[in-house]
């Protein structure tokens, strides 16, 4: 980091806790994950105005030593010697000096200073809409490790729910919808499950429940479960991923009841996001006669879609199968929509390879490689680009080479090989 990127951080950072503190209305939404951080902000109960700035924060946060020092050519700036306290002693002209010496990069991811800026200066600031950027403090794993241990404190049959499926807080999600190669109807469902939890009160008035049970189907590789969890972060909701041959294979006797605790989990947790792949495993377990138990839980699983609602409990549920031909009648009335993830066709291809390797120097042909990969799966183009940047490396070189791609694609195609043999 630059000397001046240095002034420019630490001057964002005193004048966000200036501005937070001369405005109450102002909550902890407003503050960027980075300022919560140095403020020690965590909660709503936390906020104690006013919040101070000092080199030790600075230090701690930024890894910037001596801050008052970097900041000593700003006039409008004094520091405490007691408590190393940064501090403005005018805001207005210290908020000038900032956009001056180059802030206005950070004052457009900021809400707080865009709640000061917005109408002052001549570019068009919108608090709202960059507020509606800045990461949530519900999205954090903080967040949702203090609802989940209040939650297990009121009712202790809720832990052996936490130990059966993988709670992910959306800041925790590294797939993002924006950086997926999705189809109209894939974008689509997102577009409606957003407007049915806005007018959730119109749904429950008018009595139309029956929302947010999406089957998705399609073969391996094809971004089903990458879909399920980037949708967390579109939508701000915890996602609870479960495997259901995880669940059965443990006590069989307890089945039924992980079931049971595992949906009053997702309602008590609400917003949020119950993912529950395999779900062919029901159809399995439905025609299989040697276990009794089995059947209680597949039609405990059953019973518990049937009374789990988004307009009701807030609860998105999403099932996934590669085998949809598995799933009887019973399983497919079910779920309101059904999502195909079909495999690429080639302009998706194109477009998925031009997306994951948009990082990286190349010589590619995308239009021609993208020909050459009929049949291939979003994960296929991923393993295979993988494969190649570890062969340009091994060869002392970071551009991608039609070479490199070569050994990417037999890599794939021996692995399919491989397994159809076996």
């Amino acid at each position: 980091m630059s000397g001046d990127s240095e002034i420019l951080r630490i001057m964002e950072i005193v004048l966000t806790a200036e501005i937070f503190n001369q405005n109450p209305q102002l909550e902890i939404n407003d503050l960027t994950p980075l300022s919560r951080e140095i403020f020690s902000i965590t909660s709503p109960a936390d906020i104690k105005r006013p919040v101070y700035v000092s080199d030790g924060l600075i230090k701690r946060s930024l890894v910037i030593s001596d801050a008052h020092e970097k900041l000593a050519s700003n006039p409008f700036i004094s520091y405490e010697e007691f408590g190393q306290r940064i501090r403005i002693t005018a805001l207005e002209p210290a908020a000038q000096w900032f956009l001056k010496q180059g802030g206005m990069p950070y004052v457009r991811s900021n809400p707080v200073l865009a709640s000061f800026f917005e109408g002052k200066i001549p570019d068009e600031i919108s608090y709202a809409a960059i507020r509606t950027k800045n990461s949530r403090y519900e999205d954090t794993r903080g967040y949702i490790e203090a609802r989940i241990s209040k939650l297990i404190g009121e009712d202790e049959k809720l832990r052996g729910a936490v130990e059966l499926v993988i709670v992910l807080a959306p800041e925790e999600v590294e797939q993002q919808i924006e950086d997926m190669v999705c189809t109209e109807e894939q974008i689509a469902v997102i577009d409606k499950i957003r407007h049915a939890r806005t007018h959730r009160e119109f749904l429950l008035q008018h009595r139309i429940y029956e929302v947010g049970k999406l089957l998705f189907v399609g073969p391996p590789g094809t971004g089903k479960t990458s879909f399920a969890l980037a949708m967390a972060g579109t939508l701000h909701m915890p996602v609870l991923e479960v495997r259901l041959s995880m669940i059965t294979s443990q006590f069989l006797g307890e089945t039924s009841k992980n079931i049971d605790r595992i949906f009053e989990l997702a309602k008590k947790l609400s917003p949020s996001i119950l993912f529950i792949d395999e779900f062919d495993f029901v159809a399995k377990s439905r025609t299989a006669d040697d276990h009794g138990a089995m059947k209680r839980a597949v039609n405990s699983l059953l019973k518990n879609i049937d009374k789990i609602s988004l307009v009701k409990n807030g609860v998105l549920l999403i099932g996934a199968t590669n085998h949809p031909h598995l799933l009887d009648e019973a399983a497919w009335r079910r779920f309101d929509e059904v999502i195909e993830f079909s495999l690429p066709d080639e302009e998706m291809r194109r477009k998925i390879l031009q997306r994951i390797t948009s990082s990286i120097h190349s010589t590619l042909d995308f239009q021609q490689l993208a020909s050459r990969t009929e049949g291939f799966s979003g994960s296929d183009l991923r393993m295979m680009v993988k494969e190649a940047i570890l062969s340009a490396l091994m060869d002392q070189r970071e551009t991608l080479e039609p070479r490199d791609i070569e050994e990417g694609i037999r890599m794939v195609r021996n692995r399919d090989a491989i397994r159809h043999l076996n």
